[in-house]
């Protein structure tokens, strides 16, 4: 049966209302502050900064500090110890386990039952509302989602407050009327070990009707890839005739599409990018013609941006969403009704619009290369590979890059670490295309490499293949929302995958 026209009806309100976005996003924003500092004054933290008498956007920078994980661990802490009304009300019971900090392997993000419905799921709502009003012949609800999900465990050994994956976490709260819409079972949702939950997803999705996947790139394609082996397919369509969307997040689709293009033939598939973390849902692609987000403004979410030139002074410049201006990279800042308060969330971002507020993300403050005064960052590595792939017709699997400091010859250089799912016939050429791109899209690291004088041309080697499974799974990050760090300004991520890849 096609649900889709019921689901038209119920999205219906929704999108009319998405039109405040185009029309009114600054009072949306104002709003979402006032409400979060209402809900959490009397909270302690909420006390300790006087969130009573913050009635301006000014005091409100005034009373609240900026704030990174490791300041704000202590209070998650003890809200993981059971501690109520600390950085939001009540108690929290969920934990989103992300990448870790310098000091610890892991940060645990609260995950209150108000964020959970009034951002993650209320992104999900909105993903299926645009999409739909994007595509009115969608017949999405006609057969079922294949979710990908990662895994969740006891937190501090108490059966009902549990840390995990994001995807984790929503899959376990899910409304029950849902899952006659989702696959695989949940039991095989949550397995940890993720070459067995691969394989079970592959049997258990084998026989159904698939209309979209939802999922991080790289696992996703690991999945479809598996299930093709084991059908003896050739491609997606075979099994799925009608399927139809992808909706990815995670990391950047660039790298990927060509693979997903070889075995999804459909003329008519369509790819929807979201950007749902682990600590919030904060934007979505309005238009499947144009590759920016949306930023969503009228969930619990209050944004702040610091200008990367400032980012980590000692007192950066922060504006609110009324000071950005189009084109420069800033790092958000994000306060939640997941006790997040003018959280650096590590990520970086870009506006290509302020009517509406559009943007794409172009990296991780800690995710960057400027060993030299290069500046590097990850969007302009994706535009780099996109356009040495187009011109050799390679294809990129995985990759990662950093600075070679000092060589035998005194030579300073990037080192580019890539394993290809289809290599270049002249790796030379690769490596000569990837470095004039670079220069064409950041000046900072075209002044560097003039006359070569500071920075050698880079040079690509080649990983064997599934080097990077390999790697991640020796640290115990095989599948979930595991990413591969893309650039790091030191040496250790790359010599470790350099000595495996011997």
């Amino acid at each position: 049966m096609n649900f889709t026209g019921i689901i038209n009806k119920i999205v219906y309100p929704r999108q009319r209302e998405l039109e405040k976005h185009y029309t009114m996003p600054l009072a949306l924003q104002q709003e979402s502050l006032h409400r979060l500092l209402r809900y959490a004054k009397d909270t302690e933290y909420g006390i300790r900064h006087l969130f009573q008498a913050t009635k301006t956007y000014e005091d409100f920078v005034q009373n609240v500090p900026l704030n990174t994980y490791e300041q704000l661990k202590g209070d998650i802490d003890l809200m993981r110890h059971g501690a109520t009304d600390i950085l939001w009300p009540g108690r929290v019971i969920w934990y989103a386990k992300s990448s870790g900090t310098t000091n610890d392997k892991s940060k645990f993000i609260p995950v209150s039952k108000q964020g959970l419905n009034k951002i993650h799921y209320a992104g999900g709502f909105d993903t299926v509302a645009i999409y739909l009003r994007e595509n009115p012949k969608s017949r999405m609800f006609a057969g079922k989602s294949l979710i990908l999900g990662g895994s969740h465990s006891p937190n501090y050994g108490e059966n009902d407050s549990l840390v995990g994956d994001l995807s984790a976490i929503l899959i376990e709260n899910i409304n029950p009327f849902l899952n006659l819409f989702r696959v695989p079972k949940k039991k095989t949702a949550l397995l940890s070990d993720f070459e067995l939950k691969r394989d079970r997803i592959a049997h258990e999705t084998m026989g159904k009707s698939i209309t979209n996947l939802s999922g991080v790139p790289s696992w996703m394609l690991s999945v479809l890839s598996r299930i093709l082996e084991i059908s003896g397919k050739k491609y997606i369509d075979e099994l799925w005739p009608d399927l139809e969307v992808f909706f990815h997040g995670g990391v950047a689709f660039t790298p990927y599409r060509k693979q997903y293009d070889q075995i999804i033939q459909n003329p008519n598939m369509h790819y929807m990018e979201t950007y749902n973390a682990s600590e919030g849902f904060f934007g979505l692609q309005d238009d499947l013609k144009d590759h920016s987000m949306l930023l969503m403004l009228d969930y619990d979410i209050f944004y702040e941006f610091i200008p990367m030139e400032e980012f980590g002074k000692e007192n950066p410049t922060v504006v609110p969403l009324w000071g950005v201006e189009t084109g420069k990279n800033y790092a958000m800042v994000i306060s939640t009704t997941c006790g997040l308060w003018r959280y650096i969330i590590g990520d970086t971002v870009s506006f290509t619009s302020t009517n509406p507020y559009k943007f794409i993300i172009t990296g991780r403050t800690k995710h960057f290369i400027n060993a030299f005064g290069e500046e590097l960052i990850v969007d302009n590595a994706e535009r780099g590979l996109e356009y040495a792939c187009q011109s050799t017709g390679a294809e990129v699997l995985e990759y990662t890059a950093a600075p070679v400091f000092m060589d035998d010859h005194a030579k300073c250089r990037h080192q580019w670490l890539i394993e290809f799912s289809k290599e270049p016939e002249d790796i030379n050429l690769f490596a000569q295309l990837l470095d004039q791109k670079l220069k064409e899209v950041n000046s900072d690291y075209e002044a560097k490499r003039y006359k070569d004088i500071t920075l050698q041309h880079l040079e690509v080697v080649k990983a064997k293949h599934d080097l990077f499974n390999q790697w991640l799974k020796a640290k115990g990050k095989l599948g979930g929302q595991h990413k591969i760090p893309r650039l790091s300004n030191d040496r250790k991520i790359i010599d470790e995958l350099l000595e495996m890849n011997k």
